[in-house]
This record gives C-alpha cells, sequence and structure tokens, in this order.
C-alpha cells in the first residue's frame, strides 16, 4: 500500500461491504491479535482516507510509524504489501490539516496469488479509483464491462430501474453516459454472480490492460521528445502517452542510477549480436528530486517481486557520504517476503531455497541481484487442475476469445468502417450486419458461462462450495442448443459473401473500402475468412466434444451431456457442411485472384480450386522459379512481377479437358541443363512444359492432383473450358511454346502493360509458398482453418537466455502473437509453410517439459506449453498441418507437361 500526502477529501459514499471496523482494533480475520502498544510521547490525531474514500483517524505518537497501525488495521497478511509513507509524523508540517491516502503501491502480475478476499476488495476498489480518475485508460467495450463488475459487486444482479438510477447517481468513468446501454448490457449477464466473483472478475479484466498499475512519470529522450517512465513487475516501461513503446526486463537491466536531472539504465550486453549496441539509455526528468523518486520507486518493484531477502546497509562511512543511503526494507509490521507469489519465512541470512544470501548491498541492480522468473507459471500449474477434462475445458475457452474477437472484426470494426461511407447499400449492410450480430452477441455470453465455469474449476470462484462444477459438458449442451436456434442466421453467411462481392464488382468505391479495412492490423486474415468463422467454429466445437467423450468414461457425471452436445453439434455441422465446402472454395478463389494479373475473372462457376505451389519452369535460360495454380479445368503459369503490390503475372494457362495421360518415363538426359537430375517426366498430350519440383515428394503431390484435376474436367465435360477460351494469355502456337525462351528480359518488359496496382499485403499463402519453395492444396487450407488453436505459449529464440509469454493463436499456416488475448491486433506473425517440427535434443540445453522446436533452414524457434495436453494439442496440430505439406528434398524432381 502506499500514503500519499493530500490537503483535501472527498465525502465519503462507499458502503462497508465487508464490515470494516468503526475504530481500530482487534481483527476480524486473526482472532486475538491486537494493535501495536503505542510509545511514549505527544500524540497527534492523524486523518487516513481509505480504498473506499472512507477516513480513520489515528492517535499516533510523533515517534510512531504510522506505517504499523494502518497495517494492523488491515491485517494483510497473505500478500506483503509494503507500505511506502512518511516513517514519522515529524516530516509532515501541519499533521491536522493533512489527510494521508491508503492506496496500492504494489500491483500483482496475478491477482490468484491474493488469497484473501478482504485484499481482493481492496484492490477492486483501487481499480475502481484508477478508472473513475482516468488513469487506467482502455478501450469502450473494457472501460463497460469493468464498471459492469463493479456494479454488479454494489447493488447486486440485474434491475433495470434500480441499474440505471445507480449509474446515473455513481460515476465510474469519465465518459459513462456515452456508454449507458452497454453497461446495462453487461452487467445483466452478471446474474448469480457475488461480489467476490465480481471483484475477481473485475482484477482478472484490469490486469490485462496496459496501463494496469501504471504510475506515469514525466520525461524526456535525448532527442527532447516527450516520454513518461513507469515501472513494473517486469522491469522499467516507456511511454508515449499511452501507448508503450519499449519495456527493459529485469533481467536485461544491469544496473539503475541517476545524476541530477539524467535517469540512466545501463542494459547487460546482447552475446547474440556482433555489433556493439549502446547500452546505457539516457532520460532527462523534470528535476534532481523526480529523478531521485522514480529511481527509489524501481528500487523497490526490483526488490519486492525479485530480490529473496532484504539487502544488508553497508557500515557508515566515518568522514563522508557519497550517493544515496536509501535501501529497500520489508513493512515493520509483516516480516514476510514473496517468493513467485508464494507467501515465505526467512530465517536471517538464508534464502527460502537454502541458498546463501544476496550479494546485494545496495540499490544498483548486479548480476547477483535478481532471480529469474521465467519459471513463474510453475507454481500456478501446480495449483490448477491435472484432469485432461480440464485442459479440454480450457481449449475452449482460449478459442472462444480468439472466435469473439474475430466476430467483432465484422459487427464491431467492419460495421464502424462502412458505417462512415455510403457505399455499402441498405440491404447488403442488413444482410451481414443482421446476421453475424444476434451471433455475436450469443458468444458473448456463452464465454462469459465458459469463463465463470473455468473459475469454479480452479476454485477461483466461491461458487464451487455449492456443487461439483469439475465438469464443462453441461455449460456445452445448454449453448448448443441455443446455437441451433441461430442456424438460419448461420446459413446467411454465405450469402453475404456471395452479395458483397457482387457488390464490390459494380461498386469500385466499396471495392476500395473493403480493400483498405483489409490492410489494417486487427484484420490480421484476408477479410474473407471471418465471413467463415461461424462455420469453422462448429467443426472446432465438434473436435473439442469429440476429446471430451473420448476422454470420459460412461460412468461420468458429464458423460452424458457431452454426448447430447456431440449429438446436436454433428447434426448442424451435417447440416452445414455442404455450405461450408462451396463458400472455402469461392473464398480461396477470391483471395486467389487478388494475388493473379492477367487472367479476367478467376471465380467462374463451377471451378474449383486444387492446389497452388512453386515449380521450376524450363525457359531459354534454364529452369526458372514459377508459381503454378491448379484448378479442375485449367493449370496456370505465372510469374511475380517487380511492383508495388507483387501479384503474380500468368503467362500460360493450360486446359485440362481433352488432355490424355502418358506412362511415367524415365530419361537421363533430355537436353535440359546437367546440373539437374531429372527422376521423371510426365506426358499430357502435346505442348511441353517440363518443370522441376523440389523433392520427389512434392512432385508425386502434383502428379496425383493433375489427374484428378483431369478426371474432373472430363466430367464437365469441358464446360469450364468454353468460358475459359475467351481469357487465354498464352496464344501462341504449340510449336512456339514448345520452345518457349522466356526469360527475365521479357519479364521486366511486360512489367509496363500490367493492371491498375493496388495496394496488397505480401504476406499471403501464395506469397510464403513462393519464398519458401512449396505448395499447399485445398484440403490443407480446409484442415488448417478446422484446427485453429488459441493460448498462452512461452516463446524463445535459438540464442536468447530467456523466454517470452505471449497470447499465440494458430490458424491458416501461421502463428500471430499477441501480448494478451484482448489486444486488438497481433504484435507479428510467423507462417509456417516450409517449418518443420521437432523436439529439443539433449545438446541445445533446453532443460524444461513441454517444448516443442520450430525450424526452418537457420531460423530456430523453442515454444513450451503449459501442460502436456496443450503440448500434445500444439505439436500435433503443426505437425499435422505441416507434416501434408512436407517437402523436403535431396533433388529436384522434373515434371514435364505435353500438350
Amino acid at each position: 500500500m502506499l500514503l500519499g500526502v493530500s490537503q483535501g477529501s472527498r465525502p465519503s459514499v462507499a458502503g462497508q461491504r465487508l464490515g470494516a471496523p468503526e475504530s481500530m482494533g482487534i481483527s476480524t480475520l486473526e482472532p486475538g491479535q491486537r494493535p501495536p502498544t503505542m510509545p511514549p510521547g505527544r500524540q497527534v490525531s492523524i486523518r487516513v482516507q481509505m480504498l473506499d474514500d472512507t477516513q480513520e483517524v489515528f492517535e499516533v505518537s510523533v515517534r510512531h510509524y504510522l506505517l504499523s497501525v494502518v497495517f494492523i488495521f488491515f491485517i494483510l497478511l497473505h500478500w506483503t504489501l509494503d507500505i511506502y509513507c512518511i516513517p514519522t509524523l515529524k516530516q509532515i508540517r501541519r499533521p491536522k490539516n493533512t489527510i494521508l491516502r491508503f492506496v496500492v503501491k504494489f500491483f500483482p502480475p496475478d491477482h490468484s496469488q491474493l488469497l484473501e478476499e478482504l485484499t481482493r476488495y481492496l484492490f477492486a476498489l483501487q481499480i475502481k479509483h484508477d478508472l473513475a480518475c482516468g488513469r487506467l485508460t482502455c478501450n469502450e467495450s473494457s472501460a463497460a464491462l469493468l464498471v459492469s463488475h463493479i456494479v454488479q459487486s454494489e447493488i447486486g444482479d440485474f434491475d433495470e430501474v434500480q441499474c440505471k438510477q445507480h449509474l446515473l447517481n455513481n460515476k465510474y468513468i469519465p465518459e459513462q453516459d456515452a456508454l449507458m446501454d452497454k453497461i446495462i448490457e453487461y452487467h445483466r449477464k452478471h446474474v448469480g454472480q457475488t461480489p467476490a466473483e465480481s471483484d475477481y472478475q473485475l482484477l482478472e479484466i484490469a490486469r490485462r490492460l496496459e496501463m494496469y498499475g501504471v504510475r506515469l512519470y514525466p520525461a524526456k529522450d535525448r532527442e527532447g521528445t516527450k516520454l513518461s517512465l513507469a515501472v513494473a513487475h517486469s522491469g522499467v516501461l516507456v511511454f508515449q502517452g499511452h501507448t508503450k513503446i519499449n519495456a527493459f526486463n529485469w533481467s536485461k537491466v544491469r544496473k539503475l542510477s541517476f545524476k541530477r536531472k539524467r535517469f540512466l539504465i545501463k542494459l547487460r550486453p546482447d552475446l547474440n549480436v556482433s555489433a556493439p549496441l549502446i547500452d546505457t539509455l539516457e532520460f532527462m526528468m523534470g528535476s534532481r528530486d523526480c529523478c531521485k523518486v522514480f529511481w527509489k520507486i524501481c528500487v523497490e518493484y526490483h526488490a519486492f517481486f525479485r530480490l529473496f531477502e532484504e539487502p544488508k546497509p553497508k557500515p557508515k562511512p566515518v568522514l563522508f557520504t557519497r550517493g544515496s543511503s536509501f535501501r529497500f526494507s520489508e513493512s515493520p509490521s509483516a516480516g514476510q517476503v514473496m517468493v513467485n507469489g508464494q507467501k515465505q519465512s526467512l530465517s536471517l541470512g538464508q534464502s527460502p531455497d537454502r541458498r546463501q544470501p544476496s550479494p546485494l548491498t545496495s540499490p544498483l541492480l548486479t548480476d547477483a541481484g535478481f532471480v529469474r522468473t521465467d519459471d513463474e507459471d510453475e507454481v500456478r500449474r501446480k495449483r490448477f487442475p491435472t484432469d485432461k477434462a480440464y485442459f479440454i475445458a480450457k481449449e475452449l475457452l482460449t478459442t472462444e476469445r480468439t472466435y469473439l474477437k474475430d466476430l467483432e472484426v465484422i459487427t464491431v470494426s467492419f460495421q464502424k468502417c462502412v458505417g462512415k461511407d455510403e457505399a455499402m447499400p441498405d440491404s447488403l449492410r442488413n444482410l451481414i450486419f443482421a446476421n453475424f450480430e444476434p451471433v455475436y452477441k450469443f458468444h458473448e455470453t456463452f464465454l462469459n458461462d465458459v469463463e465463470q465455469r473455468l473459475a469454479q474449476w480452479e476454485g477461483r470462484s466461491n461458487a464451487h462450495i455449492k456443487g461439483d462444477y469439475q465438469r464443462v459438458g453441461d455449460v456445452m449442451l445448454k449453448n448448443i442448443q441455443g446455437l441451433k436456434l441461430l442456424t438460419a442466421h448461420l446459413q446467411k453467411h454465405s450469402e453475404a459473401l456471395l452479395e458483397l462481392e457482387r457488390t464490390c464488382r459494380s461498386s469500385r468505391r466499396l471495392e476500395g473500402l473493403c480493400r483498405d479495412f483489409e490492410l489494417q492490423k486487427l484484420c490480421y486474415l484476408p477479410l474473407n475468412i471471418f465471413f467463415l468463422r461461424p462455420l469453422h467454429r462448429l467443426m472446432h466445437y465438434k473436435q473439442i466434444l469429440e476429446r471430451l467423450c473420448k476422454h470420459y468414461p460412461p460412468t461420468h457425471a458429464d458423460f452424458r451431456d457431452s454426448r447430447a452436445a456431440l449429438a446436436d453439434i454433428s447434426e448442424m455441422v451435417v447440416q452445414l457442411h455442404g455450405t461450408l465446402i462451396k463458400m472455402e472454395n469461392f473464398q480461396k478463389l477470391l483471395e486467389l485472384k487478388k494475388d493473379l494479373t492477367g487472367v479476367e475473372d478467376l471465380a467462374i462457376p463451377g471451378r474449383e480450386f486444387i492446389r497452388l505451389g512453386c515449380l521450376s519452369k524450363l525457359s531459354g535460360k534454364g529452369l526458372q522459379q514459377r508459381m503454378f495454380f491448379l484448378f479442375n479445368d485449367v493449370l496456370m503459369y505465372t510469374s511475380r512481377g517487380m511492383t508495388a503490390s507483387n501479384q503474380f503475372k500468368v503467362n500460360g494457362q493450360l486446359p485440362l479437358y481433352g488432355m490424355t495421360v502418358g506412362n511415367i518415363l524415365f530419361i537421363s538426359d533430355h537436353n535440359i541443363n546437367s546440373d539437374v537430375s531429372f527422376s521423371s517426366v510426365y506426358y499430357i498430350t502435346s505442348l511441353t512444359v517440363p518443370t522441376a519440383a523440389v523433392s520427389a515428394s512434392e512432385m508425386e503431390k502434383w502428379v496425383e492432383d493433375i489427374k484428378m484435376a483431369i478426371e474432373l474436367a472430363d466430367k464437365c465435360n469441358g464446360s469450364s473450358a468454353e468460358i475459359l477460351s475467351s481469357s487465354f494469355t498464352d496464344s501462341k502456337s504449340p510449336e512456339e511454346s514448345s520452345a518457349d525462351q522466356e526469360s527475365e528480359d521479357d519479364l521486366s518488359a511486360s512489367r509496363t502493360s500490367l493492371e491498375r496496382q493496388t495496394p496488397h499485403r505480401g504476406n499471403t499463402t501464395v506469397h510464403v509458398c513462393w519464398h519458401r519453395n512449396t505448395s499447399v492444396s485445398m484440403v490443407d487450407f480446409s484442415v488448417a482453418l478446422e484446427n485453429q488453436l488459441s493460448g498462452n505459449l512461452l516463446r524463445k529464440f535459438k540464442n536468447s537466455n530467456g523466454w517470452q509469454k505471449l497470447w499465440v493463436v494458430f490458424t491458416n499456416f501461421s502463428l500471430f502473437f499477441y501480448k494478451t488475448h484482448q489486444d486488438e491486433f497481433p504484435l507479428a506473425s510467423l507462417p509456417l509453410l516450409g517449418y518443420s517440427i521437432t523436439v529439443p535434443s539433449e545438446s541445445e540445453n533446453i532443460h524444461k517439459d513441454y517444448v516443442f522446436k520450430l525450424h526452418f533452414k537457420s531460423h530456430v524457434y523453442y515454444f513450451r506449453s503449459e501442460s502436456e495436453y496443450s503440448f500434445e494439442r500444439y505439436s500435433t496440430n503443426t505437425n499435422l498441418i505441416l507434416f501434408r505439406m512436407d517437402s523436403t528434398a535431396n533433388n529436384p524432381s522434373v515434371v514435364v507437361l505435353v500438350t
């Protein structure tokens, strides 16, 4: 806690929810404990404003530490909260006219470490105060959700009249009136939630906000740019406005110091970087006193969250002192210290793990002065349930959070984008949002139900006393039955996607609007994929319930509900599966259309996408890398254009209807470069297009898919071929084509005649396949979208020392990295096409459980899961998808197409 000096006060309006005592006395939590004996001397009445805005009067000796009195008043023995206060009252000039404020000083990264309800209540009051004064900034949705939990704690279950009246009489956030309806809507969903549960949910949401527990101190960098410095449990933070732009973890900081107005951060050298880097960062603060105050706070934070013991004071010099004599010490009434969130009693001169005392004898952060917290989740993991059903339920929770964010892309962000412009017709607007919003609101409730059940399962809620909540099948059954009522809306999503594409063709304005929205960071996948998310989510539910039913014995209490839920969701999957297959193909054609130029219309009726990938085509300069696109009616080959959009120019189209397939012939020489080892030649009619794949397995995939495509083309009786005949770009005769002398010079000359250029992302699947020299099929795309995962992972680079905790979403062949699941957009992504997945070898010295390794050439990443179940899910799903596209090669294999 922190006692700060304040010359004014606000009237006390908050109720005493937990029955705060009227006067200082025996604690209700610890019978028999009494306040400390007052030392003799003159006593002064001191007013202290508590976290609920009530004021308490303490009779304190001038020589007494006010800290001890207030600390005993609260009896916070289950979390060591240091109280930073004026040590004696001599430093207060006018004690009678001064009001001291009792506030939180150290904010724990995980509020589950707060064992007492009273302690959580006090932290919740601090969050409430930070919201009211605008210190805890967040988006409107988070602010409304936080206030809804405060209201639930204050007045109980939802009553519309009472809730509105309460919000009119109490201001919890500056812009509360504008969010009134949203707060009421959230409050409506908290029925049955106790005040203790509301406090827990409030802290759960708050701790994930970027400004949680942050106290900003104005500063400037060397260039004079205005910044703010802050300190947290993890290290020193740098903000520009309310945006965090840098963070210096304690493990990276070697020394903190100040010199007059300059605050200095000396970093540890990075052994993995050969070039010398700046090892000392300098910030200018307002004054020496401001600099020293912030330095002291950094020292206290480092000691509180990182040290096993208090540093021993240095002997006082005889003649003169140099530098500050400030040392961090625990509160005199506590005698406790926190290690990884656990209370430890210390013997003099010994650390909790029996190691020798830390040599840290000054506030400077020396090498031996900190303990790494890479394993801070280890202790938490031991407290969580070990039943596999719990981890299955947790996967449901984590993926549901990501799914709700994906729905927000359409229902919130895209709707807001098109709402500013009249380019979208009202009929299309109603078709999209009238069918997405009911689904979004339903899943908000669904997510809340799952979150509450997991909280009960983990023992984070008092509700577990009322019954057996170590199951999730009943929650799934109830919500899937509700989801079945939305089947009509789900069927309309495919119609909405078709109508959006049709309207974009006729409206350049709407097309540009959608293209610009797709370039925003929050639209981390192609826009069309978000329209298919509700249909993919049904597949996710089915897979989760299948694993749950497989795990449960028939006698388990949750088995019957799980089987019933599986039957209901299977029925929905069968009902909508045909629509999903058609829309996945349509979506993929629309996506490929953005990457291609030189073809008039790719998404024609009856066309089905089969495979795309990188092959080497023989030209006058030898084998040249080309991208091939295989459909059920045509095989296209393209070259990459050197344009702003990096689109692929279609150089040739080979109709598949009427082709004949010859035998696979093995040849030793085909008048082609001698450095290429040809293992087989594949003949199709008369146009020779010799191509080489990176491996025999890759060649076999192309051969099998081409065979299948020819069969499909023959079944269509050439109907698609007739449509294609008017859009061929390869107008050469068979003789000219067989002697094709395509070169890079020809390509550079043709770039001036490309279609109009439009902004386009360069990290699409086509571009990744181009750079990784691999291929993917439509089946691969379906598998990747139907096997999405979300959750926390620890990431480590090949040569780094520590692990970084991230929220990771695995979908569409990529890992997307966030700080928390509440982030609006990913910080970075890792396309996995071409990567291999293994487990670390002994020589790599990764002595941790549940670690898998992703590597491609010299790029190596290690990931740690929180449990064996999570490890198997990530490693198995990743391996399943990557194995399908494994193109590990020794020598290229050549496929010669002849028409």
